[in-house]
């Protein structure tokens, strides 16, 4: 690798790397350790065809979602993580809340399977469409769809309080009434 090439590198990761890594905490499921591990196979990875490479943030993403989807394919299951319960500190009321809010969201992602969590992390916060998660995936764009409402199905479960910290009410569409309507002459 040249130095042009070698500095290049650099600079992506010291631009990118952040972003990057919030994007594999959420597809390790919140464990920080096993989210720096895939990034940085990741950029290993990467900076073998680094010359190659046209657009290098979409390359190593395809590998971070590549990885994940080879780890919960692994034999054995990963421990789950165990965390603290969250301080009390003095925290004006909107930061306590989303702070709250990303706790509890992050304790439930945890503990959906690899897959679900893998499959929420591409379409909610990659906002990716359903044909690109079941391209990265591997998989049909049905098997994404059921994935999809089954694994949103267990987090409400498995976190009812998201309700309770989530948007209100008024902010819900208004339901659609489909029931028959009698046309006159």
């Amino acid at each position: 690798m040249d130095a042009e090439a070698q500095e290049s590198f650099r600079e992506f990761v010291a631009n990118r790397s952040s972003a990057l890594l919030k994007t594999a905490v959420l597809l390790s499921g919140g464990d920080r350790h096993a989210a720096e591990d895939l990034l940085q196979n990741a950029l290993v990875k990467a900076v073998g065809r680094w010359n190659r490479i046209d657009e290098p943030e979409a390359y190593v993403r395809q590998i971070l979602y590549r990885q994940q989807v080879s780890r919960w394919r692994l034999k054995w299951p990963r421990r789950e993580l165990s965390v603290a319960e969250p301080p009390e500190a003095s925290l004006g009321a909107d930061a306590q809340s989303a702070a709250e809010l990303r706790m509890v969201m992050r304790g439930a992602l945890a503990r959906l399977t690899a897959r679900q969590r893998t499959v929420l992390v591409l379409r909610y916060f990659e906002d990716l469409p359903e044909a690109d998660v079941a391209r990265l995936l591997g998989c049909t764009v049905g098997t994404v769809r059921s994935t999809t409402h089954r694994s949103l199905a267990r987090l409400r479960a498995l976190a009812p309080e998201l309700a309770e910290l989530g948007p209100g009410d008024a902010e819900q569409p208004p339901s659609r009434d489909f029931s028959p309507v009698e046309v006159g002459p």
